[in-house]
């Protein structure tokens, strides 16, 4: 379809569907839910998301675009969450809450770092939701996938995995074809293997942070989607992204 609407669309929007007038911002929180991530870690994140909630409600430019998914690697399994709500199909498209009525779990952590699940989940859960949107014929713009972990992958017993690395070509070229813009950020120490992962998976937007700033990530995910809702560029995403990684505390003014 070739209308008004379609020509209006940024170039720089590689991954829009021309049809429809009503944008949408799709945003993954993949969260890590270990049991590594237990007591003080789940609750920082919990009263993070929390605290974001609030901050996502109360700025109209994001209501009114953004709508927030979230899946979780834990326990022994990978969960998709609508809004406060486990769904039975991790790539659920109706997994996805707008900014406006999102709500958060109360998360609790145990258990394993399934972490490459995860990330195929987080990849099925986008394709299916631009698929949903293509259908309802709404505009959108390119999803993006936060993950959040302290630990490195493991399989199902706990034990560590390259299996990570099977997934690295996809999500290489998906990137590169911009298809989602994926951040992989690394807290609590997180040990320079599980930075080699993140660099792998997303090596134009990782950080390995000392803390658990989980607050500031979710500020930096709300600034680069309203930077891709006012239709900025690349750059301005690696600004925000670069500002972030040596600039945290600038994030609490």
């Amino acid at each position: 379809m070739h209308d008004d609407a379609s020509r209006s669309v940024p170039h720089y929007y590689n991954d829009v569907l021309p049809v429809g007038n009503a944008q949408r911002q799709p945003l993954v929180l993949c969260l890590d839910t270990s049991a590594s991530m237990a007591d003080e870690p789940i609750t920082m994140l919990n009263g993070a998301l929390r605290d974001w909630v609030h901050e996502l409600r109360a700025d109209i430019s994001l209501t009114n675009s953004v709508e927030v998914a979230l899946i979780t690697f834990g326990g022994q399994r990978v969960c998709t969450w609508k809004g406060t709500t486990p769904l039975p199909d991790t790539a659920d498209p109706d997994a996805f809450v707008t900014a406006r009525a999102f709500g958060a779990p109360h998360l609790q952590a145990s258990g394993v770092t399934l972490m490459t699940e995860a990330l195929r989940a987080a990849v099925r859960l986008v394709a299916a939701r631009k698929t949903a949107l293509r259908a309802a014929g709404h505009l959108y713009a390119r999803p993006q996938i936060c993950l959040i972990t302290d630990g490195q992958p493991t399989d199902a017993e706990g034990h560590p995995t390259d299996d990570w690395q099977q997934i690295v070509p996809m999500l290489t070229e998906q990137q590169e074809k911009k298809k989602f813009l994926l951040f992989a950020i690394g807290v609590g120490g997180i040990s320079p293997h599980g930075e080699r992962v993140l660099r792998a998976i997303a090596p134009d937007y990782y950080a390995r942070l000392q803390g658990f700033p989980f607050r500031q990530v979710l500020q930096m995910m709300s600034a680069s989607a309203g930077a891709q809702d006012k239709g900025d560029g690349e750059e301005v995403y690696k600004k925000i992204f670069a500002r972030f990684t040596t600039q945290r505390s600038a994030w609490d003014t």
